[in-house]
């Protein structure tokens, strides 16, 4: 064989790997972008998760007044507007927690010796709009308690919440949450859909 030869047969069958490899690439590409969603669709049931995650980790922190993960769930210039007023900055909404706490320890020994009765919060039928890093959430609660003599369980309140939400460093925080309670008269909702 000779040299001519070899580099022919040698270029030849590099040139046929080359084709090889590239109409491989080719199609797995083609695989990946057929079994890929559109990026808005992404984007937006991934906000979706997170911001249902934020209420979720919204009732807990309350159920259990854990003041310092209900006051990172909100910006640091966030504001609480519920029965008990108007409450703005994280500090100010952390003391808040600290008071139901308080609140709470009361009704406890007056209680005894009765094992304490229990808050459970709810949250359901949310409608979430999306813009950028902004997004305005409704959403309805429910809550059940069940602070009786037998600790049964009865519907305590329910109503809606209305809220304004921020992206910060990649995580949703509320800016401000205005909360509904159809049990009381001045908390109570209007005529007017809120759910756009």
């Amino acid at each position: 064989m000779t040299i001519a030869h070899y580099t022919t047969t040698t270029d030849r069958h590099s040139s046929s790997l080359r084709n090889i490899t590239t109409i491989l690439l080719g199609s797995l590409l083609l695989q990946l972008a057929a079994c890929s969603k559109p990026a808005a669709t992404i984007s937006y049931a991934d906000d979706r998760a997170q911001v249902e995650n934020l209420l979720s980790r919204y009732a807990f922190a309350l159920d259990w007044q854990d003041a310092d993960l209900y006051a990172s769930l909100f910006t640091d210039d966030g504001v609480l507007d519920w029965a008990g007023g108007v409450i703005k900055g994280r500090d100010a909404i952390r003391n808040e927690v600290h008071k139901m706490r308080d609140s709470f320890a009361q009704q406890e020994k007056e209680d005894a010796p009765l094992r304490p009765a229990r808050l459970r919060h709810f949250i359901t039928n949310v409608v979430l709009d999306v813009q950028g890093d902004n997004a305005r959430v409704r959403e309805f609660w429910v809550e059940f308690n069940n602070r009786n003599a037998e600790r049964k369980a009865i519907s305590g309140a329910y109503g809606h919440n209305e809220d304004e939400l921020r992206r910060v460093n990649g995580q949703w925080l509320f800016v401000s949450r205005k909360i509904f309670n159809e049990e009381m008269p001045q908390r109570s909702a209007t005529m007017t859909n809120p759910a756009w």
